[in-house]
């Protein structure tokens, strides 16, 4: 086994997508948070994988509610990203967002959306590993840059 130091210092060379999840509770709440630990997992049927620490704020609730949006970021949207990051209660305060067909938020000038069914989910060591089904998913009509993550910060393609 290797120590956790070099663990995280060889995967932070693995440039990683960033993504906001989002939920909505029955009373009408919303939640959300960043995720870099997502990607497609089958063509068909549609299906993505994303990963969350047991110990992230949203953990519990992803695991009994099912529907979640996810935003993919543009590299203008760090902003967006640390803020959902962050342990505060206004998230959503003064972000633009509009709602799916399922009511999950979807973030404005994100570079894409899904809304999906969380259809397994799976221990991951420190994690869990949620499976979920697209059920919705649009593009930007323009074209962008994503906001990446690596090596411990954001990052963007050069042009």
């Amino acid at each position: 086994m290797i120590d956790a130091d070099t663990f995280r210092s060889v995967l932070g060379r693995f440039a990683s997508g960033v993504t906001i999840l989002t939920a909505r509770d029955a009373s009408g709440t919303d939640h959300g948070m960043t995720a870099s630990a997502f990607c497609s997992l089958s063509l068909d049927p549609s299906l993505v994988l994303f990963c969350v620490d047991r110990t992230a704020s949203m953990h519990d609730f992803l695991v009994t509610h099912p529907m979640v949006g996810v935003s993919v970021l543009s590299a203008d949207q760090e902003v967006h990203s640390r803020r959902f990051a962050a342990d505060e209660d206004d998230r959503f305060d003064g972000i633009a967002f509009t709602r799916g067909e399922s009511g999950v938020v979807l973030l404005e000038a994100a570079l894409a959306h899904m809304e999906c069914r969380v259809i397994r989910h799976h221990d991951g060591g420190d994690h869990t590993i949620f499976i979920a089904e697209v059920d919705h998913a649009t593009t930007r009509a323009a074209e962008g840059r994503p906001l990446l993550y690596y090596r411990g910060g954001y990052a963007q393609l050069a042009r």
